[in-house]
């Protein structure tokens, strides 16, 4: 059952990202975690996006702007390592606080408190129309590439700073996209080798057939979205998953999750 309701996530979310304003990371993550410990869903997304992105790239790598992804994406890449390390440390950490509902205990770690703020600042982002009309200057590049990565490696959430540093590079659409999911990929790959470190203890490997449908679903997603959602926006949609983003968030931050 898990497996058909995360490769089905996978799918929808794939399908609905590929040209929209939020990422397949932020929402995947959300849901694998109702699913598997923190560390472990960050882990598991991180491989579905990474695979998702081979694909994307494929279908729009060709209108790159090599010189924009440059200077966005080595500082990407740097951070990206930092914010992986990160997590893998504070998921050592005991637990800040426990409480009890009836007689069963919950528990708050740290790296479940972390990532619920994390993904209620990024839903938040994504529900404010100031935030969603910020941009920067070309000469910010690396600041955001900086940001953006390090965020991606501690939780997976990068597409929103990403997005937010990268509309204002003067690129054409096609290329603004390729450029993006170029970073991503990098940032995936840095953030992925940080993790391995740690996939045999977490279980990754116990879940390696829940990767791989649901890495096909996001892929047939993307696809999908690709052929079919060029000039759609979806707002409502966008609305509605940062609602359950914050929802989820704190659940998580409750320790309910």
């Amino acid at each position: 059952m898990e497996i058909i309701i995360l490769s089905l996530a996978a799918f929808v979310v794939a399908l609905l990202t590929f040209f929209s304003g939020f990422g397949l990371g932020t929402i995947l993550t959300s849901v694998f975690m109702i699913f598997f410990p923190v560390e472990l869903a960050i882990a598991l997304t991180g491989v579905v996006h990474f695979f998702n992105n081979i694909f994307k790239l494929i279908l729009v790598g060709k209108r790159v702007d090599k010189q924009v992804a440059l200077r966005f994406g080595i500082p990407a890449v740097i951070a990206a390592f930092a914010g992986a390390w990160l997590l893998l440390q504070i998921t050592e950490l005991q637990p800040l606080f426990s409480y009890f509902i009836g007689s069963k205990m919950f528990e708050v770690s740290p790296v479940k408190f972390i990532i619920s703020l994390l993904l209620i600042l990024f839903a938040i982002i994504d529900l404010i129309p100031y935030f969603s009309k910020l941009q920067f200057g070309k000469d910010k590049l690396p600041i955001g590439g900086a940001l953006s990565g390090f965020f991606g490696g501690l939780s997976g959430n990068q597409g929103a700073l990403r997005s937010a540093f990268l509309i204002k590079a003067g690129l054409p659409k096609e290329a603004f996209i390729a450029t993006a999911v170029v970073v991503s990929t990098f940032v995936d790959f840095t953030r992925l080798s940080v993790y391995a470190t740690r996939f045999t203890k977490a279980g990754l490997h116990e879940n390696l057939a829940l990767v791989i449908c649901a890495t096909l679903a996001a892929i047939a997603g993307a696809y999908v979205g690709n052929k079919l959602l060029k000039k759609i926006t979806l707002k409502f949609i966008q609305i509605l998953v940062a609602i359950m983003l914050i929802v989820i968030s704190l659940a998580l931050g409750a320790g309910l999750i």
